[in-house]
């Protein structure tokens, strides 16, 4: 059985694994990985709207990897309306790096788990096969990590690239041309964020498990000296 010192550490390194697990699930779960104010242009150009007209003008908009929300104004008041990506968003994105990004988030939470399960292994015996012990959890949380910090640089991609807010806001709009005025990143795009760091600290605690410290040995060890011992 493994020293208490490894123990504990393959128990922090379970429970952030188990907690990087619900953190991706919770982030593609939520609809709030980016928000952002839109302008109705084309509102604002018709009726030549001055700089204090202009708020009648500006929405909102939020969405996330399967579905979001905006307030549309464009001078009659805001209208609320929602949407989902699939079937029919998803192909007026990206529609590749869009799938990239919640396969790679799927990759992540399943290397997790892994990490996880070989983690409890570690706690309960020492494995006779390297890849069982500390050397398969520092892969796993390598991939998971990998994979987490793939989704995160695919969906800033998306965005800064492929105008993906944009994209979104003009979705089935006909008459209205919307544009972007800001956007921030919000809770579900940092808890990826987070879940990968979680990763990076695990290989970190992966590292520290295998320092050998050196031993002290005790008053009875040091008593029990033979005579045999004293000869040589």
């Amino acid at each position: 059985m493994p020293c208490v010192f490894k123990r504990t550490l393959f128990a922090l390194i379970s429970a952030s694994s188990c907690a990087s697990f619900v953190l991706i699930l919770v982030a593609m779960g939520t609809p709030k990985w980016m928000t952002g104010k839109i302008l109705c242009k084309t509102g604002a150009e018709l009726v030549n709207a001055t700089d204090p007209e202009m708020v009648k003008f500006i929405g909102e908009i939020y969405y996330g990897l399967f579905g979001g929300g905006k307030m549309r104004k464009c001078g009659l008041g805001g209208r609320r309306s929602k949407f989902t990506i699939f079937p029919h968003l998803v192909k007026q994105l990206n529609t590749t790096l869009h799938v990239l990004i919640i396969f790679f988030l799927c990759a992540a939470f399943s290397f997790a788990l892994a990490s996880l399960g070989f983690c409890i292994f570690n706690i309960i015996k020492v494995p006779y096969r390297a890849i069982q012990g500390p050397a398969g959890i520092a892969l796993w949380n390598f991939l998971a990590g990998g994979f987490a910090g793939l989704a995160v640089t695919s969906f800033m991609a998306a965005v800064k690239l492929h105008d993906l807010t944009e994209r979104i806001a003009n979705f089935r709009e006909n008459i209205f041309q919307f544009v972007i005025l800001e956007e921030h990143y919000e809770d579900s795009f940092w808890l990826c964020v987070a879940s990968a760091a979680v990763h990076g600290v695990n290989l970190l605690l992966v590292a520290i498990s295998g320092i050998r410290f050196p031993t002290l040995k005790t008053k009875t060890e040091e008593a029990n000296v033979t005579a045999e011992d004293i000869m040589y």
